[in-house]
């Protein structure tokens, strides 16, 4: 089954980008997803092709217009979620990737200029997304980022169903160290049990150093993953074992 995407945004030309190149472009190619890059601009009604104006009560910049916005909109004839890449929106975690990946596809509205004008968020059932604290030129780079996360997630786009499964941020965790031939390079060797065998103790170590390299990197993410172990029966279990 197909996944569409639909964009849009004033800068059709950006799509596919990146997403055109590696697995993205191959699943592109296989049709595992589909691309619509609809530019906003289509759906002015001067002969200027008017889509922003000068902001309310005055200051700096453009904001799009509402109207324009909506028309853009209304013409996506999908169930698909709609999405708005804003530096607002709730930031993008990997939960969320899936559950889109999984779904029915994906509208992503792409700002410009000051942003929307925000009577169109009230009119129209928009989820506001973000990609980081950071300000960006407008949301066909989040929109990118969006998608090559969830075309990824894929069936039959990775290969393997497994392939994802000790990325960073699956179990909540940043990735364990990785490591490949040659077996010593510049005086660094691939640490022994790596090239033991036993795939039990390879499990674990990997596990222990993926509690590290969170604790170490990412505190915020480590008090949520701890914050949750210790709430699960076997979090339970370990701190009676650990007391």
């Amino acid at each position: 089954m197909t996944f569409p995407a639909t964009i849009l945004t004033l800068y059709p030309d950006m799509f596919p980008g990146p997403l055109g190149l590696s697995l993205a472009g191959r699943a592109l190619a296989e049709g595992r997803w589909s691309l619509d890059a609809r530019n906003i601009r289509d759906f002015a009604t001067d002969r200027h092709r008017t889509v922003d104006d000068t902001p309310a009560g005055g200051g700096a910049g453009m904001v799009l217009r509402a109207d324009v916005l909506a028309a853009a909109i209304d013409s996506v004839a999908t169930d698909a979620p709609l999405i708005a890449m804003t530096p607002r929106g709730k930031p993008l975690g990997q939960p969320r990737v899936r559950e889109l990946a999984a779904g029915p596809g994906v509208t992503i509205l792409c700002g410009r200029f000051e942003g929307f004008d925000e009577r169109i968020f009230a009119a129209r059932q928009i989820e506001e997304v973000s990609i980081g604290d950071y300000v960006l030129s407008g949301g066909e780079m989040g929109a990118l980022v969006l998608l090559d996360a969830c075309i990824r997630l894929l069936p039959g786009v990775m290969g393997a169903a497994s392939s994802g499964d000790d990325e960073s941020f699956e179990s909540g965790l940043l990735e364990y160290p990785q490591y490949t031939r040659p077996q010593q390079w510049e005086g660094r060797t691939i640490p022994e049990v790596l090239r033991s065998g036993d795939h039990a103790r390879i499990a674990a170590w990997r596990k222990h150093m993926a509690e590290t390299e969170t604790r170490l990197r990412r505190p915020d993410l480590w008090e949520r993953y701890d914050g949750v172990r210790v709430q699960s029966p076997s979090g339970a279990r370990r701190l009676m074992k650990d007391e």
